[in-house]
């Protein structure tokens, strides 16, 4: 899936981004390595969906740098995928989405159908490829998405809340398809709110809070004994501000 040279590892030092004079993150700095399942965590404003979106360049930062410093990091740019929490979609069918996508991602013209097609296999999508993308579920919207971006192939996958406005039942499969792309050898960064799904899925943790990064560590010591008092309040559920 993510070919033999990486991109990994990911290094971010003192990264910042205002708007208006106002900073939103104030100097983050970490390193992501391959294997393991990356969660952002942190109250609402902490910065979490800002930090992949800079990331994944679509944010230029107002300072420090972000730099894939592994041996494919120079042509880093085709090697990530993002999926938001709100999917977009192209008024056309769920196949059409896939091939869009696979289109503008230079992918071979004789390669995109085929392709396109696997990924719904792949995800048992293929009962809805002909069906307009915008008329299906919210659940069933999401898997596609992350099936798109699973179709180009990347080395790492940005996952932006992808279950929060979902039910149970949609939750599972969306945390299924996550299970099947990191057993692939894709690395996850991923950003949520809830805690039991964070528990479930993070092999590490970076809690942000106010636009700084105050904790990153294993994600068994992050909820067993967190380092700071902000950490401490958010895994017992209280209200950050």
């Amino acid at each position: 899936m993510h070919g033999t040279l990486s991109i990994l590892p990911l290094e971010v030092a003192d990264l910042r981004y205002a708007v208006r004079g106002k900073e939103l993150l104030r100097g983050l700095g970490f390193k992501l390595l391959d294997g393991s399942r990356t969660v952002i965590m942190g109250p609402n404003g902490a910065g979490k969906s800002l930090t992949l979106r800079l990331c994944h360049g679509l944010l230029r930062p107002t300072g420090g740098r972000i730099d894939w410093s592994g041996p494919a990091g120079g042509n880093a740019t085709k090697r990530h995928a993002m999926v938001f929490q709100r999917p977009v979609l192209l008024r056309r069918t769920a196949r059409a989405n896939l091939i869009h996508a696979l289109s503008v991602s230079d992918v071979p013209r004789a390669e995109q159908a085929e392709r396109a097609v696997a990924a719904l296999a792949h995800f048992g999508l293929s009962a809805l490829a002909e069906r307009p993308a915008r008329t299906l579920s919210g659940g069933e919207q999401q898997r596609l998405a992350i099936a798109r971006a699973w179709a180009l192939r990347p080395q790492v996958l940005f996952l932006d809340e992808p279950t929060s406005p979902l039910d149970p039942a949609a939750t599972r499969a969306i945390e299924q398809m996550i299970q099947s792309i990191h057993d692939e050898g894709v690395k996850i960064v991923m950003t949520t709110h809830d805690l039991g799904q964070a528990r479930r899925i993070a092999d590490e943790v970076l809690f942000l809070h106010h636009g700084r990064l105050l904790e990153q560590a294993p994600a068994d010591q992050f909820f067993s004994q967190p380092q700071t008092e902000e950490a401490r309040a958010f895994v017992k559920g209280e209200l950050l501000w």
